[in-house]
């Protein structure tokens, strides 16, 4: 008997920034597998507070980790447990190894310093500034030891009876789809964890492997509701957005991702001359573009640039014959990398226009958010996001439509433009899903357990694939439960309640109390500045009283927790 476990803090959800776990166990060989693919920070909570406060597992019980690729929300959590003792090999390819030794001291480097802001803020009221980082940069350094990198289409016995496979996924450098064939009492099973599938209009990677047979499937679900747009569209779209904003004087700010999203667009740039040669207007625009500097503003971007060009030969074909002709698909005239903090605060201080690419995608850490503390309230200046952004994020807060945002503690009006391509996403979106689940032409998963997408795209996805597959069961995992996989009848064996509950429920509530007080302020100032004879009148005055009852009982209800 095989077991699946979801003990992870919100398993079926994808958000931003911090990541916790979801441990899918193999729980009668006493092995695990550790995989990253949540986090908690875009719900507002302290991730290193709830992080503690949630892992219980003991890091001694894990035998060995399978890390499908380098990106924070999947790798953030390994310095923490090589913090609390964890020495088991991590299982990963040469290039995800080589991310992460550059990813991972960042993100301890970026905790440190949130740390040390929370700590002085405490002393000023007084307090004792005892909050601690979940690790250091010295920890993840440190974290690299136990790493042991593999080639793609190698299978390799991780522990008695457990073998795997690491299949190029096409979501970022390194990114692998993993087959794990799972030998107990002579009978053999096949376990594939798709990780973070790639979207297939990615220039610069190979397409997601195909898998031809598996008895389960655990696939990401970010896109399961969505379509992207198509590669020359994308082109045509971001070449307007961008000429536009130009051709006004202003500048173009695109938060991004450091690693995968930077190289991606920096490609994407330095083709877009060999779209639409026919085209004199696009040519024209073009060029204006190209006489334009373009900053990459991310000392970690930099180095992943250079991780990059040291793993070229995980490119696609067609990238690796315009390398052989001496193109460098991530270098052109006009590109420039900043590393000093000076330099990143000198481009704010220019007013010529430029494009600046900097991390992170999301806005919430990173040189993006001084960037747009410069340029949001500028009607000039476009904002032009390339990327998924996770509820409760400053860059989704934009993106929806917010007028006004914090930032760096400051309010900032929104009067830039501000655009949104999907079709730069690194993720599969709903054709690219499906794609994959019929790719398994010799033997079809019995179970599809979907995990890492909001409930939405997962409810839609799972009705998807149900109505056009009769002889697969579909399954979106909660928090907590363990699945029996028995090959007979799996279903769900145990299940606890979720603590992140209470949390998410106290958001909520905060949520809904932000929105009275701002109808109270809009009153207040209807009031002071808006006393005219429609107001002044019997009629006016109900009214405004009946505002204020109704939001007296609303109050009441949010109290009683009604």
């Amino acid at each position: 008997m095989h077991a699946l476990y979801f003990p992870s803090p919100l398993s079926h959800s994808k958000f931003s920034s911090f990541s916790s776990q979801v441990l899918k166990k193999l729980e009668s060989m006493g092995l695990a597998i550790l995989e990253h693919i949540e986090n908690i920070k875009a719900f507002g909570l302290n991730p290193i507070v709830a992080i503690n406060k949630y892992s219980n597992d003991d890091v001694n019980e894990i035998d060995f980790m399978l890390l499908t690729h380098a990106h924070i929300d999947h790798s953030g959590r390994i310095p923490k447990l090589y913090k609390d003792g964890f020495r088991a090999p991590i299982y990963a390819t040469k290039a995800t190894c080589d991310l992460c030794e550059i990813m991972l001291p960042d993100s301890g480097y970026i905790q440190e310093t949130e740390n040390e802001m929370k700590n002085k803020k405490r002393r000023r009221l007084g307090k004792k500034a005892t909050l601690e980082p979940l690790y250091t940069a010295e920890d993840a350094r440190k974290s690299i030891e136990v790493f042991k990198p593999i080639s793609y289409d190698e299978i390799i016995d991780v522990a008695p009876g457990i073998q795997v496979r690491f299949n190029d996924a096409g979501h970022m450098l390194g990114s692998a789809i993993i087959e794990v064939w799972v030998t107990e009492d002579d009978k053999m099973q096949k376990i594939v964890f798709s990780g973070d599938l790639g979207n297939n209009d990615i220039p610069l990677l190979a397409q997601p492997t195909m898998i031809a047979d598996a008895d389960y499937l655990v696939m990401e679900s970010t896109y399961g509701n969505r379509l992207h747009i198509k590669n020359d569209q994308k082109a045509s779209l971001f070449l307007d957005i961008v000429y536009e904003t130009l051709a006004k004087g202003g500048t173009v700010v695109i938060p991004s991702f450091a690693v995968g999203r930077t190289q991606e667009i920096l490609y994407e740039l330095n083709k877009l001359r060999e779209q639409h040669l026919d085209d004199e207007e696009f040519q024209r625009k073009y060029r204006m573009l190209m006489e334009v500097p373009v900053y990459v503003d991310s000392p970690l971007a930099v180095n992943a640039t250079e991780v990059f060009k040291k793993n070229m030969n995980l490119f696609s074909d067609d990238i690796k014959k315009e390398i052989q002709k001496g193109d460098n698909p991530l270098d052109f005239d006009g590109l420039r990398f900043t590393r000093s903090v000076e330099d990143s605060k000198a481009l704010n201080e220019s007013t010529d226009p430029c494009i600046i690419i900097s991390a992170s995608g999301m806005c919430d850490v990173g040189r993006i958010k001084h960037h747009l503390k410069h340029h949001l309230w500028n009607y000039l200046d476009t904002i032009l996001f390339v990327g998924y952004q996770a509820p409760g994020t400053l860059g989704r807060r934009i993106v929806d439509g917010e007028r006004e945002v914090k930032v760096l503690g400051e309010d900032i009006s929104v009067e830039a433009r501000v655009e949104y391509i999907e079709g730069y996403s690194g993720h599969a979106d709903q054709e690219g899903l499906l794609n994959f689940v019929y790719s398994f032409k010799n033997k079809r998963p019995k179970k599809i357990f979907l995990v890492h997408g909001e409930p939405e795209p997962q409810n839609v996805l799972k009705d998807k694939i149900l109505s056009t597959m009769d002889d697969v069961d579909v399954c979106i995992p909660k928090f907590g439960e363990a699945y029996e996989l028995d090959g007979i009848e799996d279903g769900c064996i145990d299940c606890i309640d979720n603590p992140m509950d209470k949390q998410i429920s106290r958001i909520e509530l905060i949520k809904k109390m932000q929105t009275l007080e701002k109808e109270l302020v809009d009153m207040e100032n209807q009031l002071k500045f808006n006393i005219d004879d429609s107001l002044s009148s019997d009629d006016g005055i109900n009214k405004l009283n009946a505002r204020v009852n109704d939001l007296r009982m609303q109050i009441i209800e949010l109290m009683n927790g009604e």
